[in-house]
């Protein structure tokens, strides 16, 4: 039997690690050939190697988000692996948490180029690819702070997710008559080795599961469900779409 992403080419940046390293072992299961893009090489290697043992099949890339020039190399690496690229995963971010007035610019443009920045190129670059297929598909992490302005979240972390938001939007509407589908994930508190760092206070843990109606935190298992949804065919009329993955929070 099939998986619901045979043959489909897939590039998911922030691969490594967390989310993204949790998407791209679920679309390789799917039979999606994966290239796995992340700013720490190594890291990229080591999940490449699980895929392939699993009898997967699946590329490491070294991409800096924030990089034009990286960009450029990554995509044109893909194309010449594989000739096309249907689906494009902009996952990788990062979150500096403080309050806004002790924000120092220099961290607020950085949380910029990662979250937003690397996003708009990613875009830039895999679209034209796209068009001249007249097929694509674009999912994009953003986050509940994309959606609400999240008390536990920084100001510059909701800034940039709520940019990705609309984004995707503009982008859904504006590509579709390409064949181009885009669509954002919001999740609420995902439980990742980062995560973990975050909650070694007992009392923050509580103060993020009592926002969830349904109670706890989210798994990479539960977004990476969600991402395989929106990247295959059973989604296909679906573009534009903000899909939480939060337990009710953004419904409270």
């Amino acid at each position: 039997m099939g998986g619901r992403l045979d043959g489909k080419v897939s590039l998911i940046t922030g691969a490594a690690s967390g989310i993204g390293k949790q998407i791209a072992h679920v679309f390789s299961r799917e039979g999606a050939i994966v290239f796995v893009a992340d700013l720490t090489l190594p890291g990229a290697i080591a999940t490449v190697t699980e895929i392939t043992n699993e009898g997967g099949k699946g590329y490491p890339l070294h991409l800096d988000v924030r990089s034009e020039e990286s960009w450029t190399a990554s995509v044109k690496a893909v194309v010449a692996a594989e000739k096309r690229l249907d689906i494009l995963v902009n996952n990788a971010g990062i979150s500096v948490r403080m309050p806004v007035e002790d924000y120092p610019v220099d961290t607020w443009d950085e949380m910029m180029a990662v979250n937003v920045r690397g996003t708009f190129l990613g875009i830039k670059h895999c679209i034209p690819i796209m068009k001249a297929q007249m097929a694509g598909n674009i999912i994009v992490m953003s986050s509940i702070a994309g959606l609400i302005g999240h008390r536990h979240s920084s100001i510059a972390y909701i800034a940039c997710k709520g940019a990705l938001t609309m984004l995707t939007k503009g982008v859904a509407v504006q590509y579709a008559s390409f064949g181009i589908r885009a669509n954002s994930i919001h999740p609420s508190t995902v439980n990742t080795p980062l995560t973990a760092e975050l909650f070694r206070s007992s009392e923050k843990r509580q103060q993020r599961i009592e926002e969830i109606p349904m109670g706890g935190m989210a798994t990479v298992e539960d977004v990476a469900a969600a991402a395989l949804f929106l990247a295959s065919d059973e989604s296909r009329f679906v573009t534009g779409v903000a899909l939480p993955v939060d337990g009710g929070c953004t419904a409270s």
